[in-house]
């Protein structure tokens, strides 16, 4: 579970009434992608049962909030243009504290889902009405919860800016309904980040943080290809300090390594994991790089003004690229190393530089940096 934006409504405290509102809102089979037996096979005999529990998140949300009124209706369908129950969603999310607009895919096989195999799509914008159904419930100023069970990185129009939260999933499994419902209670601090990029608008694909500088906004194009939210990130229900950076050697050869390290504090209320990532930034190659691409990364676990030191080990290799002759190669020169909770949130950098002749290297090479939490911790 990816929390992607949240203006404090989540974690939910016990609401009066939550007007869940959705495709996806009692639908079984909506965490499940396309090669799950029910959704591959089961669909074409509906006649017979899936076998396995499939709790709706309609359940999971009665569960999860016993003492509150959950009055549910679709809304929409997952495709299609029939926009009849608009206006009992409306009604609906006017009468309750908050709505929880459960929308995405149908997984499916060549043509019978939204997502999967053979069902492909040219917009990143949500199957049939559902955007239309999102702008209508967020017209209501009622707060509106965004919950996304997909398979693809979906553009949200006005929410990205309006909703009072976005959680995405992406097909998360037989238990994801009970994992969205944790997490919008706050039973779960979530700490899932984006494995890809969400863009702004539906028609910016295909985008990805690994573009060249050419690749970014710039001044010599017109079009800005900005994700609405970038690779790596995710947000939590606490908070936390990076500091203390130190470089044990900020030169070595192609052949060698950097030795790293610095600290990490949860500086918010309650226990919660960050995800430190490292980045690595090459400005002059023989080849265009990446502005930017992801070397490493760690989960550390916190409890409140809990704080830990870690050492990452960065080797040269992880600075190789295919070169011109079509060999991969460390090239000497300098490099940039960011400490971020995401592409685009670096919190701590430094220069290093990489000495010596170019060095080939092939499939035996060390593929990421390593993390490594100090002795001496608090624990």
């Amino acid at each position: 579970m990816v929390l992607r934006s949240n203006d404090g409504t989540l974690p939910l405290a016990q609401p009066r009434r939550i007007a869940l509102v959705g495709p996806n809102a009692d639908e079984p089979t909506a965490v499940l992608g396309c090669y799950s037996f029910p959704a591959h096979v089961g669909v074409l005999h509906p006649e017979i049962p899936a076998g396995i529990s499939l709790p709706t998140l309609r359940e999971a949300l009665r569960l999860e909030f016993p003492g509150t009124e959950i009055v549910t209706v679709r809304g929409a369908e997952v495709d299609g243009g029939d926009t009849s129950g608009f206006a009992e969603a409306v009604r609906l999310a006017q009468g309750a504290d908050v709505v929880d607009e459960a929308l995405g895919d149908r997984a499916g096989l060549f043509g019978r889902g939204t997502s999967g195999e053979g069902c492909d799509a040219d917009s990143l914008a949500l199957p049939g009405v559902q955007q239309a159904l999102l702008d209508a419930l967020l017209d209501t100023g009622t707060p509106v919860v965004t919950t996304l069970f997909a398979g693809r990185p979906y553009a949200l129009g006005r929410a990205v800016d309006e909703a009072a939260a976005i959680v995405q999933s992406f097909f998360p499994g037989v238990e994801g309904t009970t994992a969205m419902a944790q997490v919008l209670s706050g039973r779960t601090n979530p700490s899932g980040r984006l494995p890809v990029s969400v863009p702004r608008g539906p028609g910016a694909q295909p985008s990805t943080y690994l573009a060249p500088r050419l690749g970014q906004a710039t001044e010599v194009s017109s079009i800005d290809p900005t994700a609405a939210f970038a690779f790596g990130h995710g947000l939590s229900y606490t908070s936390f300090s990076w500091s203390g950076l130190t470089v044990e050697n900020k030169e070595s050869g192609t052949d060698g390594a950097f030795a790293l390290a610095f600290s990490v504090r949860n500086t918010g209320d309650r226990e919660g994991t960050e995800v430190v990532q490292l980045y690595l930034h090459d400005p002059v190659a023989s080849v265009v790089q990446p502005v930017q691409r992801l070397v490493g990364y760690t989960r550390v676990r916190l409890r409140p003004d809990e704080s830990c030191r870690l050492t990452v080990t960065v080797p040269a290799d992880v600075a190789s690229f295919t070169g011109r002759d079509g060999r991969r190669v460390v090239e000497p020169g300098e490099l940039e190393l960011r400490l971020a909770a995401s592409s685009t949130d670096p919190r701590l950098t430094t220069r290093v530089l990489l000495t010596g002749a170019p060095r080939p290297v092939d499939h035996t090479r060390q593929l990421h940096a390593r993390f490594r939490r100090t002795a001496g911790s608090d624990a």
